[in-house]
């Protein structure tokens, strides 16, 4: 079913109408994510000076560095961490463009679905951007207790919430906040081992720019999948 709903994708990437929303949706990650580095420069800079020095990157130095290729390089380095909250800002913007360029390609025979008002979807953002926070707080202090499972401990706590996000997400444009949340809990299994498939990309610089859009896609697919597999009656 993840599979499929993933190669599914995959097929709909000759579709005009969904490559606008991949260049899209690449573009603002790359934007958000010069935001997110250039954030955590400045945070650098107040709390530990001028000149910091970060693991495998070296001394950063704020504006000079944040000009520099030194800090393209940092930046990509860093995108491994910062694409995860990068991805749950990008879902919330462009979920219904890309749900709505699947549904009319596979599956036309559904009416139109509404549209999650602006507010609601910026609400409900913002609400994961701090869980997904302080998750990888917790999830740093696992790191630095057992290192050798470090990176599958980062994939499975991250694709547990980016699943639970998407999926949510997908469903409720359908079947309601309620709706949405019980049909979430039946098969939180599939969507943790999605989150999980998605999670794992997102750590490939580069690469995971173009994760959040796909991913997006993927999600609508497996909600659709499920609802297709439920029992009627």
């Amino acid at each position: 079913m993840i599979l499929k709903s993933f190669f599914l994708t995959l097929r709909q990437l000759g579709d005009s109408r969904f490559r606008k929303v991949l260049f899209l949706g690449i573009g603002l990650g790359f934007a958000l994510l010069v935001a997110f580095f250039a954030g955590l420069m400045w945070l650098l800079n107040s709390t530990l000076g001028p000149e910091a020095t970060l693991p495998f990157i070296g001394e950063v130095t704020w504006l000079d560095d944040l000009l520099s290729w030194t800090a393209f390089i940092s930046m990509i380095v860093l995108s491994v961490f910062l694409m995860i909250p990068v991805a749950s800002a990008i879902t919330s913007m462009f979920l219904d463009d890309v749900a709505d360029a699947v549904e009319d390609r596979y599956y036309p025979q559904l009416t139109k679905a509404e549209r999650v008002p602006l507010g609601d979807a910026f609400r409900d953002t913002v609400n994961f951007l701090g869980v997904l926070i302080a998750a990888n707080i917790f999830a740093f202090i696992l790191y630095v207790m057992f290192p050798p499972f470090a990176l599958f401990i980062f994939w499975g706590v991250n694709g547990f919430l980016l699943g639970r996000e998407y999926f949510t997400l997908a469903a409720i444009r359908r079947e309601g906040r309620a709706g949405a949340k019980a049909l979430r809990k039946r098969h939180m299994g599939k969507i943790w081992i999605a989150g999980t498939l998605m999670a794992m990309p997102l750590s490939l610089p580069l690469i995971n720019l173009v994760i959040p859009i796909l991913g997006a896609a993927t999600f609508t697919h497996l909600y659709h999948q499920i609802q297709e597999r439920a029992p009627s009656g």
